[in-house]
């Protein structure tokens, strides 16, 4: 049996998009991403929430080039990668870990879903469920599409 490696994020970024490029000269974006939830403590009554932060490589040329041009901290994000842990050894020779979603070359997908600075989709677009999304986002109409633009659950016949 194969193993499924695929994770879906849907949240903020926490700042700016960090760019570098691999040895290679491969272009790397990182993206720190923060999802959210809330409920309601049945003791106490209060609303609770929790956040957790998601650190996202995107090795995907075209994807890399769109998230290091467009997105600012705090826009809404789409993401599907794999889950992949690096491991390397820092100055003091300890070996140090790190997770990350990670999206690679022709695999992977990320959507832009709102932002302050004009390509909003609605203050509470959800995470596209199973549309069908374009293969390159890099083309302008990918760019400029709206969450009413693609076809809901309801409407998928089958």
């Amino acid at each position: 049996m194969r193993g499924i490696n695929r994770v879906t994020i849907a949240g903020h970024l926490g700042r700016d998009p960090e760019v570098r490029h691999t040895k290679s000269d491969t272009l790397a974006v990182t993206l720190s991403v923060a999802t959210s939830e809330k409920w309601t403590d049945r003791e106490s009554g209060e609303e609770r929430q929790a956040t957790e932060w998601h650190r996202i490589v995107i090795f995907n040329p075209g994807l890399a080039s769109i998230a290091a041009d467009y997105l600012k901290s705090g826009d809404k994000v789409y993401i599907e990668g794999k889950l992949q842990t690096r491991k390397w050894t820092d100055d003091a020779g300890q070996d140090r870990y790190v997770t990350e979603v990670v999206l690679q070359p022709y695999r992977g997908v990320f959507e832009m879903l709102g932002s302050a600075r004009g390509w909003d989709t609605g203050p509470e677009a959800p995470p596209p469920g199973d549309t069908q999304r374009p293969d390159d986002l890099s083309a302008p109409s990918a760019l400029n599409g709206s969450a009413a633009d693609q076809p809901h659950g309801d409407e998928i016949p089958f």
